[in-house]
């Protein structure tokens, strides 16, 4: 006989874990099913995001800036430090301490919910029941008045270049190099390869970065990209735009590339090789023959704006849906579902996600890019402002980067803001909140900004948009 629940989430990434969280505060009873072991073998809730994802990958990015600001820039403070080494195990040690304390801790959130947790892969059969198939080898059937999907992501493998775990990675194997590797290569200039090709390279690591696309971060605003760019290659990322990768083949304890520039074919000898060519929906195996779920030409769990799948009482959220592979998209839409099930207004507006990629310098935004609003033919207006030019920023040594404001040519109303330089993941949120609430350029322009702030590149960005930015040139 099957147990029965008000709610049956089947994955506890972030769009699962604040789903189930959030029905249980609303009185429900509630039941998630989760697949993911750690490193230990043991149970680990909280999905990539947590376990092989967000919070170990800054782990070892603040890590590696660490090391990279002793060796780079404590010299200029006067600071200086003799025979310093970075011991490669520490360091990923103190990544697992991490990970094991915040996965814990969405253990303990269940415990203080009443969240029944299922350990196992869990499938969606007819009539909202779920059957799990334990990592005991036991099975359970589950029966719920509604159902959350909320499986997550995979890792997308190339057919000519398979994960082995020790010469070709994917984000998992990169975090956990037990040395810093003499040449890495990665596949994908995106956030992924971004991110831990600079951890590598701040460490030691001779990076060459191969990009199939000819454009650089074409996702972002390209004037954004092009400084970000710049500053990469500054700090000696080889990144190869335009670069198809053909063949990848181990030997020797080598990884042997095959790519096309464009011109001619080119090859590329590392010790390492990181694929980072994006995610896919975790669909695979998720849901019986006649459920009435839909599925996309690209595995994604086909939903409306609500999330709603289309079958009375289930629902899809996070990665496996459309929209941006972010874990904080996937907490919104969790807690939306939940307040949708309970009665009550829910609904997220994809239009002012926030991106963020946690390079050095970061790179954010929010809402629409100079390309795409040319492309609809919506008629805006620009601002920007260097952090070279904010005395916070110079004061702290990192004056590369700037900030740009979008806004509506008739309206000013913000249509979008795109940020390059040190803390921006934090900063961009004056973009998020603006937009949510409708504001202008001049509302940001007539709020006071503390001095002396990195935010203050903001409010100079606004100013700038109707040429009236005090500390620049108009």
């Amino acid at each position: 006989m099957a147990d029965n629940f008000d709610v049956v989430v089947i994955g506890a990434g972030p769009a699962g874990y604040h789903a189930a969280i959030r029905a249980a505060q609303l009185g429900m009873k509630v039941a998630c099913i989760d697949a993911a072991l750690g490193k230990d073998g043991k149970p680990a809730l909280g999905g990539t995001c947590l376990r092989v994802g967000c919070i170990p990958s800054k782990a070892l990015l603040d890590s590696s800036r660490q090391w990279h600001n002793l060796q780079h820039l404590f010299g200029e403070h006067g600071i200086t430090a003799k025979d310093s080494k970075i011991d490669v195990g520490t360091m990923v040690g103190r990544k697992d301490k991490i990970v094991k304390q915040f996965t814990g801790g969405i253990a303990q959130l269940f415990k203080a919910n009443k969240i029944t947790a299922y350990y196992g892969f869990g499938t969606l059969h007819p009539g909202k029941v779920v059957k799990v198939k334990q990592h005991d080898g036991t099975e359970v059937e589950l029966a719920g008045k509604h159902v959350i999907l909320a499986a997550g992501s995979d890792s997308i493998e190339l057919p000519f270049a398979k994960f082995d775990g020790k010469h070709i990675v994917d984000n998992v194997g990169a975090l956990d190099f037990t040395e810093v590797p003499k040449r890495l290569g990665v596949i994908g200039a995106g956030v992924i390869g971004l991110e831990l090709g600079s951890v590598w390279k701040r460490l030691g690591a001779e990076v060459t970065i191969l990009e199939a696309m000819p454009d650089f971060l074409a996702a972002a605003d390209a004037e954004a990209a092009k400084v970000a760019l710049k500053e990469f290659k500054k700090q000696g990322l080889d990144i190869k735009l335009g670069a198809k990768v053909s063949k990848a083949e181990v030997r020797k304890n080598e990884v042997h590339l095959t790519y096309n520039d464009g011109k001619a074919d080119a090859q590329l000898v590392v010790d390492k090789l990181l694929v980072a060519v994006g995610r896919k929906s975790a669909s695979k195996g998720l849901l019986a023959d006649g459920t009435g779920v839909k599925l996309n030409e690209r595995g994604q769990i086909e939903v409306d704006d609500h999330c709603f799948t289309g079958v009375e009482g289930v629902w899809a959220v996070g990665d496996c849906v459309r929209g941006p592979m972010l874990a904080h998209k996937g907490f919104e839409e969790g807690i939306a579902v939940a307040e949708l099930i309970a009665g009550l207004p829910g609904h997220v507006n994809l239009d002012t996600i926030p991106w963020v990629i946690y390079t050095e310098p970061e790179i954010a935004w929010v809402g629409k890019t100079e390309q795409q609003l040319k492309a609809e033919g919506i008629p805006f207006k620009t601002g920007s402002f260097p952090f070279a030019a904010v005395g916070r920023a110079v004061a702290m040594g990192e004056p590369a980067g700037f900030v740009k404001v979008i806004a509506h040519e008739e309206t000013d109303r913000i249509l979008g803001m795109h940020l390059v330089g040190v803390n921006v993941s934090e900063l961009v949120h004056e973009g998020v909140l603006a937009m949510e609430f409708h504001g202008s350029a001049e509302d940001l322009a007539r709020i006071c900004h503390a001095h002396p702030t990195l935010s203050e590149a903001i409010h100079d960005a606004a100013m700038a948009v109707d040429k009236r930015a005090i500390h620049k040139a108009n």
